[in-house]
């Protein structure tokens, strides 16, 4: 009789602490994925929709992240293509034109979409950041750059259990490119070398 009130008494606690996270709002399910979650690795797929409505073609693939400022996000599907930050610099592989792009990150992931999955703790400096609501079971908030040459209006991010599920971003074109995230893993052991690029023999390499 000890041991079914014992776990009747768990069973409750693991209740309550569900219901809380269930029920906790956008920006505090957004709090608490920044303050626990280190690095990341997932999968994803993106689809794009022009100002006009039409779709774009959709893309598929996976992404990590390491805090501050790394990542890794590969496209596997419809063509392959690489980004990778590795805290000093952004690089971007086109494997069908075998060229590589690559500029200073500096400051610039501060105020972009990926600071708000990478970036460090001190978003409130570059985002203003709002309750959103609620949709498809998420709860959601919206982030808006606070600089005006961000290249994008706002982002809207969907949470469940405290990870991210959703993100759509609105670019200054009229553009939203969404992006529903698969497979979140909560800080895995990430090798450093996944965060490293070297630029494959024979490949044009463009800017700094």
């Amino acid at each position: 009789m000890k041991t079914r009130r014992n776990l009747f008494a768990v069973l409750c606690v693991l209740s309550l602490e569900y219901c809380a996270t269930a029920f906790a709002s956008g920006p505090d399910q957004f709090k608490a994925f920044i303050e626990t979650t280190h690095s990341a690795r997932g999968g994803f797929s993106q689809s794009v929709v022009s100002k006009s409505g039409r779709k774009a073609q959709v893309s598929q693939g996976t992404f990590a992240f390491s805090r501050p400022g790394k990542f890794r996000w590969t496209y596997e599907k419809p063509y392959y293509q690489l980004i990778v930050g590795d805290g000093d610099r952004l690089w971007i592989y086109d494997k069908d034109l075998n060229q590589v792009s690559v500029k200073k990150l500096g400051q610039a992931i501060g105020s972009s979409p990926a600071a708000l999955l990478a970036g460090d703790a001190a978003l409130e400096k570059h985002f203003t950041i709002v309750d959103a609501g609620t949709s498809e079971g998420m709860e959601l908030i919206e982030a808006t750059p606070k600089a005006l040459d961000g290249g994008f209006e706002r982002v809207r991010l969907g949470f469940r259990g405290n990870l991210p599920q959703l993100m759509e971003v609105s670019d200054n074109f009229g553009q939203v490119t969404t992006l529903r995230f698969e497979h979140f893993e909560r800080n895995p052991v990430l090798a450093p070398g996944l965060f490293r690029f070297v630029p494959p023999k024979g490949a044009d390499v463009v800017g700094d």
